[in-house]
């Protein structure tokens, strides 16, 4: 009987959980405050995290939250909040930078997903949903079909009639250097000082590292880097990152 009793008990158990299980839904959800939240509500703080470098080290965006995602990087959304972050960009340059016109005057960009688009590609595997598979982002890369990002053209242009030298700091591996280029002329993109790719020697690298050890060098040079323009966290973070970084939105990925 007492045998009977602890299996009963135990298979009640196990059918309450698969019950739970099953009841389960994003759409029924709370926080732990009580608040019921929709699968928007859901997806978009996810979104704003990343962008606050609270949610890191991610490798996919939740299968929830793909279609919201996609949605969002290729909506108007996504482009008012990078328009709006050119314009807090040019607003500093015309406020505090007193540039100096020597040839020292530095500003950085990355490429992909600040001058280039790779959204084409990641909509094509799930909208950040796919695990990425590097060969083939690079393959798509080395097509060298990426379209320019027309408020970053804007901006870049901008940047030279200021007089100012440009420098471009990309993860993007060194075999990939004609394509780049090639891609980037054809974009619109022209007349930078440096373009600055990953070595053989920067593979074991993290992305941060290799940056800041490229802006360690360019600061050792006698540049003054007034500011850098990314959409990636490492693109800003670490050392010598300049007198004012800004970040443009992306959320279909994560690169350390």
């Amino acid at each position: 009987m007492a045998k009977f009793s602890v299996l009963f008990v135990a298979t009640m158990c196990l059918a309450s959980l698969l019950v739970a299980s099953a009841d389960w839904n994003i759409l029924n959800q709370k926080t732990k405050s009580g608040l019921k939240i929709s699968l928007r509500n859901y997806c978009e703080s996810w979104r704003i995290n990343v962008e606050l470098n609270n949610i890191r080290e991610f490798s996919v965006v939740p299968s929830e939250c793909t279609d919201y995602i996609g949605k969002y990087m290729s909506g108007t959304q996504f482009k008012a909040d990078s328009e709006a972050t050119i314009e807090e960009c040019t607003l500093y340059l015309n406020t505090h930078c007193d540039i100096k016109k020597d040839g020292k005057d530095a500003w950085i960009f990355d490429i992909d997903d600040t001058l280039l688009s790779t959204v084409p590609f990641y909509k094509k595997h799930g909208n950040g949903g796919e695990k990425l598979n590097a060969t083939d982002l690079e393959g798509w890369m080395a097509q060298g079909k990426a379209t320019a990002i027309d408020y970053s053209l804007n901006f870049f242009n901008d940047i030279k009639r200021r007089g100012m030298q440009i420098i471009l700091i990309s993860s993007r591996k060194e075999y990939l250097r004609d394509a780049t280029i090639d891609n980037l002329v054809d974009a619109g993109f022209h007349g930078w000082k440096s373009l600055y790719l990953r070595g053989p020697e920067d593979e074991c690298k993290k992305v941060e590292e290799f940056k800041g050890d490229v802006r360690k060098e360019l600061v050792k040079n006698g540049y003054r880097i007034w500011g850098i323009l990314g959409d990636q966290w490492s693109s800003i973070k670490g050392v010598e990152t300049g007198r004012r970084p800004f970040k443009l939105p992306n959320s279909l990925y994560y690169v350390s």
